[in-house]
């Protein structure tokens, strides 16, 4: 990897039961990403965590601000980190 990093973000809005996770995990396979999506117990937010590319990264991150046609993005925090190798894939938890 050129330039490997990694960022948590949490998504706010109409983002569960909306297909966010699903979209989010489709296109995180798309661009070889590793991390995960998970809805988060408010049922308003969605948890991701990713690693790869820093571009990479910045295009799912694109994604996440929009989400699925259903869905309405209020506010998305983003935290970048160091890439640790923690994932092996990406993966939709519960």
């Amino acid at each position: 990897m050129a330039n490997p990093a990694a960022f948590r973000a949490i998504i706010h809005g109409h983002v569960q039961g909306v297909f966010f996770r699903a979209v989010v995990f489709e296109r995180a396979n798309e661009l070889g990403l590793t991390g995960y999506v998970r809805n988060l117990p408010s049922g308003r937010e969605v948890e991701v965590r990713a690693e790869g590319e820093r571009e990479l990264l910045e295009k799912l991150i694109e994604l996440v601000k929009v989400g699925p046609p259903l869905a309405r993005v209020d506010h998305i925090s983003v935290k970048w980190s160091n890439c640790k190798g923690e994932f092996h894939r990406f993966t939709v938890r519960d």
